[in-house]
């Protein structure tokens, strides 16, 4: 990964669900950075020079605010990462992004990046988004809806409070792709990473939406919103296709297929967890797997 652009200062970044499988793959390719890691239970891996564990709630406005001073970028992982009851998704995954814009808003941190999902977007098909940059929300799930206002709620603080904040549909972000399917949609750490840098140096107020996925051969998504934003993913899937047996790709065979996958299928009941690992704390972070 090549070096940050000199700012003069440390950076210092504020990630919610900092325990979590994003946070700790992300977290070798931030330093020099300082993070400070806020979460409900500590860190699976020791810290780092420069890395701080807060032991915290992120629903809690006043937790986030004390948090996030003096923070130069919020990043948002925190969060229910599969389908749950409504309810829960609402205390947490929708309560929670409203509390981390707002504590962010009152700490003085103008710049946001929000770990939204291709579940925002689940019954949009492969030609959807490779004809759009930034596809419609049509979300798969309550999760997806989740994720739908998390999104919103980023263009109303992003508006209102001339803030930078940035949504990324994160895919399959996975150690390597799991299927066929994520060789389309994988998301390296590297490649969050980089996103994580360029929102750090993007400083034009406004919300956009970009794609979470790294520079696939088998692109089913369009870099253009996140090429706008200084974010150019490197990493690309085709490397693990032959761990798959997976065919030569032929992209008129995916045109009609829907980017959430199995989580469209009809007689999958709303509001049921779609991954077994998924237990423990509410506030523990997103993997944002493409099931």
């Amino acid at each position: 990964m090549e070096p940050r652009v000199d700012r003069g200062d440390t950076v210092t970044i504020l990630i919610t669900g900092g325990s979590g499988e994003i946070a700790t793959a992300i977290r070798p390719f931030l330093q020099p950075r300082e993070c400070r890691l806020l979460d409900l239970a500590p860190p699976t891996r020791p810290l780092r020079p420069g890395e701080t564990f807060l032991q915290g709630d992120l629903t809690d406005v006043e937790t986030v605010t004390e948090a996030a001073r003096g923070a130069d970028l919020v990043v948002h992982l925190g969060g229910y990462r599969q389908e749950r009851d409504f309810d829960e998704l609402l205390r947490v995954n929708i309560g929670g992004t409203r509390a981390v814009l707002e504590g962010a808003r009152r700490a003085g941190t103008s710049r946001v990046l929000l770990a939204s999902s291709v579940h925002a977007v689940g019954y949009a098909t492969v030609e959807d988004s490779r004809r759009d940059p930034v596809v419609p929300v049509r979300p798969d799930s309550y999760y997806g809806v989740g994720k739908a206002a998390l999104e919103a709620l980023g263009s109303l603080y992003a508006d209102r409070f001339s803030m930078v904040v940035v949504s990324a549909r994160i895919a399959a972000f996975v150690p390597q792709p799991q299927d066929v399917r994520g060789l389309s949609l994988w998301c390296s750490p590297a490649d969050l990473a980089r996103l994580v840098r360029a929102c750090e140096e993007f400083s034009e107020s406004g919300h956009r939406v970009v794609w979470g996925v790294s520079a696939n051969s088998r692109d089913w998504v369009r870099p253009d919103a996140g090429n706008t934003i200084g974010f150019h993913p490197h990493d690309d899937a085709e490397i693990f296709a032959g761990d798959l047996d997976a065919a030569p790709f032929d992209p008129d065979l995916d045109a009609e297929t829907p980017l959430g996958g199995d989580s469209v299928i009809r007689d999958r009941p709303l509001g049921t967890d779609w991954d077994p690992r998924n237990e423990g704390p509410a506030a523990s972070p997103a993997g944002h797997l493409a099931r």
